[in-house]
């Protein structure tokens, strides 16, 4: 595995930490990047880039080029943006395509607010995207109560952690504890409470249906079994995109099937099933690239 690491600048001068994994060629005439489009990662909410060192080598053995990073106001980026918008965010994966060149279209992975950033980018720059994969990620919305109940979660770790043993304990993965900062007196966020609070007052004003409407790519929604994502939401979902596409929802996906929404629920699984189930979810990621790739 080939890795570059670095840091993209937006035009409103934030620093975008990344990181951009090359696969080994399986030949000398055939590179990753020829056969498949280009992966980007976006974590969610207080998360960072490394949510996804699980999957990694199995989408690296696949022959993705993979890109993750920090998002705005989290890890190695800037840490306190004066803008959080929705639109922020998806001028940032417009950026990081733009900077590093990708060839385009890409394929969207994300993760709970990530995912959310996913499918407005492919909403408002549809030439940019090949294909999504939204995990425990929708439109659905107001929720008045999201920045109260964010915020209550965000008070309640005990910070600073004592040890990364101690902060996995609490946090329910070691992933989590290796997103902190090591300070003299123990174990830090790399994130501001007022910055996490300020990324979803948008999804607390409003939801994001006349967004998902415009999405034409083929799209995978997944959700954990255990996760936070309504079912009715996933099922609506994949409703109004069988209006957009005039063909049923499937799960799981058939080769024929170029550009309707997909749907699919892990079992053994929480909101960060990417954390919980890696390997199951990376083998639902799979099936429906190879379906993407017989086209």
């Amino acid at each position: 595995m080939d890795t570059h690491t670095g840091n993209a600048t937006t035009p409103d001068g934030i620093r975008l930490a990344y990181r951009d994994h090359h696969a080994p060629a399986p030949d000398a005439e055939t590179t990753p990047d020829s056969r498949h489009p280009p992966l980007l990662l976006l974590h969610g909410l207080a998360g960072h880039m490394g949510e996804w060192d699980d999957m990694l080598p199995l989408l690296l053995a696949d022959g993705h080029r993979v890109i993750t990073y920090d998002a705005r106001g989290h890890g190695a980026s800037t840490r306190r943006p004066p803008d959080m918008t929705r639109a922020s965010a998806v001028r940032d994966v417009t950026t990081l395509i733009e900077e590093l060149s990708l060839p385009t279209p890409v394929t969207l992975l994300g993760q709970s607010l990530g995912g959310h950033t996913a499918f407005l980018t492919a909403a408002a720059h549809p030439h940019l995207v090949d294909s999504l994969i939204l995990v425990e990620a929708g439109p659905a919305g107001p929720s008045p109560d999201l920045p109260a109940e964010i915020a209550a979660w965000l008070d309640s770790w005990p910070t600073p952690f004592e040890s990364l043993s101690s902060a996995a304990a609490f946090l329910g993965h070691e992933a989590w504890a290796r997103g902190l900062e090591e300070r003299e007196d123990g174990h830090h966020p790399r994130w501001h409470r007022e910055t996490m609070l300020a990324a979803v007052a948008d999804l607390a004003a409003r939801a994001y249906w006349p967004e998902w409407a415009r999405v034409a790519c083929p799209t995978l929604v997944v959700r954990g079994a255990r996760g936070t994502m309504r079912e009715t939401e996933m099922a609506e979902m994949a409703r109004r995109a069988q209006i957009r596409t005039g063909r049923p929802p499937q799960s799981p996906p058939q080769p024929q099937l170029q550009s309707q929404t997909l749907t699919e629920v892990i079992e053994d699984a929480g909101h960060d099933v990417h954390l919980d189930q890696p390997r199951r979810l990376h083998a639902a990621v799979r099936t429906f690239l190879a379906a993407r790739n017989t086209r």
